[in-house]
């Protein structure tokens, strides 16, 4: 049976397209009202149109960049809206940088860490106030398989919000709020697109599809466990991951040919 999240508002941060927008649809279809955000305004209020249409649900728009501060401010105010409280928070913006670490510009570097960590911990917190007061509330962390492999800083990145989102789950969680990690491999999006991956790197198998990775991600927050790991084969790999030899799993350096 799918959960019902009717009259529950979820704030999605990177929702007009991939994940973001696969659990905009998905936490519609239950639904729950919503709170898009992201830097496209156009494509939010495509997708927010959209899902009201179909669902009959209210489809709030925030456009906001999350790597710049004033951005984020802005979320900020919103989750902290105690007149429209958000019971529901997804951070799932995400960027990928296609160079080598020493290939990057710091300035790139930085604004990366900052969306994947710093941005997760500062919309944690806003929304945690209002969800300890109402001793309820859901919080997924967007993190990825990568977490699990010593590969470049967006691994690293990736792992401390494992790490993060495994003790706010534990030091919360008897006070009716949950919070997962959903560490997903490569899935079927424009994220790598945006960044220039050659996708053909990857093989078949190894792609999942967005709909699985937000479903199964979902449920197990509605169960209350830390972290999420989609489909057996890459629940595997993080299994492997932990005791295998980091040569063995840390694969060849990237370059952008």
């Amino acid at each position: 049976m799918t959960p019902n999240s009717s009259g529950t508002t979820a704030l999605i941060t990177g929702a007009s397209a991939g994940l973001g927008a696969e659990f905009a649809r998905q936490l519609a279809a239950r639904g729950a009202n919503l709170v898009l955000v992201a830097r496209n305004k156009a494509r939010l209020e495509e997708t927010a149109a959209g899902l009201e249409r179909r669902y009959g649900i209210t489809a709030e728009v925030l456009p906001a960049d999350l790597t710049d501060d004033a951005g984020v401010a802005a979320v900020v105010g919103r989750l902290s809206d105690v007149q429209r409280p958000v019971g529901i928070l997804v951070n799932n913006a995400g960027i990928g940088l296609l160079h080598n670490f020493e290939d990057n510009p710091i300035s790139e570097e930085k604004k990366h860490l900052k969306l994947h960590g710093e941005t997760a911990m500062v919309l944690t917190h806003a929304a945690l106030k209002g969800m300890l007061a109402r001793g309820e509330g859901r919080i997924i962390n967007v993190a990825s398989i990568a977490a699990f492999l010593p590969r470049g800083t967006y691994s690293a990145a990736k792992a401390w919000l494992v790490s993060f989102s495994r003790w706010a789950n534990l030091a919360y969680r008897k006070k009716g709020i949950r919070v997962t990690a959903v560490c997903p491999g490569f899935t079927h999006t424009e994220f790598h697109d945006r960044m220039g991956m050659d996708k053909s790197v990857a093989p078949s198998w190894a792609w999942l599809r967005a709909e699985r990775v937000v479903r199964e991600g979902l449920a197990d927050n509605e169960r209350g466990r830390a972290v999420s790991i989609p489909s057996k084969r890459y629940k595997v790999v993080a299994a492997v991951a932990r005791v295998a030899p980091a040569k063995l799993v840390a694969g060849p350096p990237r370059t952008a040919k």
